[in-house]
């Protein structure tokens, strides 16, 4: 990967995903800490932008997990605008995505996985939780419990690798267009092929800018929007089937949720 990347600044032996990720949670905690000091009471800029995110997120927690999901606002956005901003440090020339390393996804990944259960066993009790992953009768406990264990191993495994592969990937296409940009201008610079080739390699240099400013660029920044969407929206998911009460205990009599157990959320 290191043959494919551009010119990147110098973290002094840190690796980039690092300090990436450092310098994407400094400016995030910048914004949190100075917006709120100044607040207006009619919204412009920047306050009116981070509000709509606010009520653009707690939209989507409503729809999926229910009101009761609120209480998970810090964690689910928090994780939403690092890998939003993680994302869209990748556009910035001389920097790199930290989630284009699958160490940065995977920790993210791992922090969905522990808090989701972590969320679960607070809201039923252990031994509850843990019934659900028998089915819903005993006899099928041998069947359920192996496959219920793959599933949940399984999670973060896909939130790290769809993450990770989709913005490795528009990383070596940035890497790919960078280079044919500067192989073609030195070759039209170099004067080596005359005349044709002056003008063959500065069209060729300015149809690759055209290219990855007017369509690559777009494209990234609807992927860096679209997999920060997708995380946000699995993680939410999967908060929403650990807060659901387990199998054998969801309904009581007349099908209403039974007593000290929440009934499921609406979808």
């Amino acid at each position: 990967m290191e043959a494919l990347e551009p010119p990147i600044f110098n973290t002094f032996g840190i690796p980039h995903h690092v300090a990436f990720a450092w310098l994407v949670m400094l400016v995030l905690m910048a914004l949190a800490v100075a917006i709120p000091r100044r607040p207006a009471l009619v919204p412009r800029g920047l306050q009116n932008a981070l509000e709509a995110v606010l009520e653009f997120i707690l939209g989507l927690i409503d729809d999926v997990i229910g009101p009761e999901g609120r209480r998970f606002l810090p964690l689910i956005a928090t994780l939403g605008l690092f890998i939003f901003a993680s994302n869209l440090l990748g556009l910035v020339p001389g920097f790199t995505a930290p989630t284009d390393n699958v160490n940065t996804t995977g920790a993210c990944a791992l922090v969905v996985f522990f808090s989701y259960h972590w969320i679960g066993i607070r809201q039923q009790g252990l031994g509850a939780y843990f019934r659900h992953f028998a089915g819903p009768m005993p006899a099928l406990a041998p069947l359920m419990v192996p496959i219920e264990l793959i599933s949940h191993l399984a999670r973060p495994l896909s939130l790290t690798l769809r993450l990770f592969g989709n913005m490795l990937g528009g990383h070596i296409l940035l890497s790919i267009v960078f280079f044919m940009t500067v192989g073609l201008s030195s070759w039209a610079l170099s004067g080596a092929a005359g005349v044709a080739g002056l003008l063959i390699g500065s069209f060729g240099a300015v149809a690759t800018v055209v290219f990855t400013v007017g369509f690559l660029f777009p494209l990234k920044l609807l992927v860096a929007f679209l997999q920060a969407f997708i995380f946000v929206m699995l993680s939410m998911l999967y908060i929403a089937g650990a807060l659901e009460a387990d199998h054998g205990a969801e309904h009581g009599p007349g099908g209403h949720a039974g007593p000290g157990v929440p009934a499921p959320a609406h979808h």
